[in-house]
């Protein structure tokens, strides 16, 4: 995780921004963290012309009470930490999306990871594991 805030203020854009991107991605990590997320990978998508975020956040539960568990609890840290509010969220038992605008996360149900393999569509950006 080190390497990624390290590159975020490393970016040539105003350091408000920086600084908040950096605050809300450990934000996001600790509250999956928190609640157990599984195989948690962080895609750096900053040099991909055509992606839509910065980043993307992506982790598993193993039901859909967990994934809405981890999706609350990201909304409850970043509120609290950062005092950030999501942008747009949408919810189902099997994936949930919780987007920051610059950050968004992806909450899976196991298999629904490996059919949309969202870090194949991406892969061209840097991963990086976030298991503790």
């Amino acid at each position: 995780m080190d390497k990624i805030i390290n590159a975020l203020q490393g970016r040539k854009k105003p350091a408000t921004r920086l600084t908040k991107n950096s605050k809300l991605f450990k934000a996001v990590i600790k509250a999956i963290q928190e609640k157990k997320g599984e195989n948690i990978v962080s895609l750096d998508l900053r040099k991909i012309d055509e992606a839509v975020a910065d980043f993307f956040i992506l982790c598993e539960a193993q039901s859909n009470i967990q994934i809405n568990a981890i999706a609350d609890s990201v909304d409850d840290i970043v509120r609290k930490e950062c005092d950030e509010r999501p942008y747009h969220v949408e919810k189902s038992d099997l994936w949930t999306l919780v987007d920051y605008v610059n950050i968004v996360v992806h909450v899976f149900q196991k298999d629904y990871r490996k059919f949309y393999d969202l870090e194949g569509l991406w892969a061209d950006a840097e991963q990086t594991e976030h298991n503790s």
